[in-house]
């Protein structure tokens, strides 16, 4: 369990902003051509807008953060985004009564605080491989931390490939007039991940400490052919096709893992 630095006496408002970034990859190898387009068809389908609302609705709920808008859509030919804005406390509208309060000034007002997923389903016609990614943002103010949401988000998808970004920007005053650049202990997105996701996970850190700027990207440990062939087994195949198919796939992963081509 991480500890919280010593909650500050502020001077006003917690101006600190935090940004969790995610880029989440899942992929398959499909045989066919017909097969990767089933493949594409079911990831549209399990994740929808309707399922990714559902997912970051849990976010908030997480983070402790208040929704003030949800915006979704699902994409022709496929693919889907949701953005969630929120803020740390409700926001009433005295004139109603106590009613919590959605309107256009309050979206305008808090454009920094929000929770985004943008999903790029993919495939290639040649080499079988077909893609799933997913961009996910959660950005709050105050002392709402998207840190609290790490552990689901990772389990709310298939995650070969996790590549996060966490930065800590701002900074907020206290009574005495001190500025402070970050208002908790932190020295790697690790710290913040349950024990069964390290086991399940390779992780390599880049860290600029001075910046508190937080980078960690991992991929899955075991590689199991069969978790990776959409509607076919591995005994199916040739030794000659298996061969072929796991090269391409681990090469697949480790460029996305790395983010960069590798050299033939």
């Amino acid at each position: 369990m991480v500890k919280p630095l010593p909650r500050l006496r502020l001077q006003g408002f917690n101006n600190l902003t935090k940004a969790l970034s995610f880029n989440i990859y899942d992929m398959c190898y499909a045989v066919s051509e017909e097969q990767r387009q089933r493949y594409i068809e079911y990831i549209d389908e399990v994740y929808n807008a309707e399922r990714l609302t559902q997912i970051l609705t849990e976010v908030a709920h997480i983070i402790g953060a208040n929704i003030l808008n949800v915006a979704r859509q699902d994409y022709d030919p496929q693919g889907a985004s949701v953005t969630i804005l929120i803020s740390e406390e409700p926001v009433i509208d005295k004139k109603a009564a106590g009613k919590e309060l959605i309107s256009d000034a309050v979206v305008a007002h808090l454009d920094k605080s929000h929770i985004t997923v943008h999903t790029y389903p993919e495939t290639h016609p040649h080499n079988g491989i077909a893609t799933f990614r997913a961009d996910i943002d959660v950005a709050t103010c105050g002392v709402i931390s998207p840190l609290k949401a790490l552990n689901y988000l990772i389990e709310s998808f298939d995650s070969d490939i996790v590549v996060m970004d966490y930065r800590v920007r701002g900074f907020t005053r206290d009574v005495k007039g001190k500025k402070h650049y970050i208002d908790h202990k932190i020295n790697s997105i690790q710290d913040y991940l349950a024990k069964g996701i390290k086991t399940h996970y390779e992780m390599l850190d880049v860290n600029v400490y001075q910046e508190n700027i937080f980078h960690t990207k991992m991929h899955v440990k075991e590689f199991d052919l069969d978790t990776y062939l959409f509607e076919e087994k591995a005994k199916n195949l040739s030794f000659k096709d298996r061969s072929r198919v796991e090269m391409q796939l681990r090469r697949e992963i480790e460029e996305l893992f790395h983010g960069r081509n590798l050299i033939d």
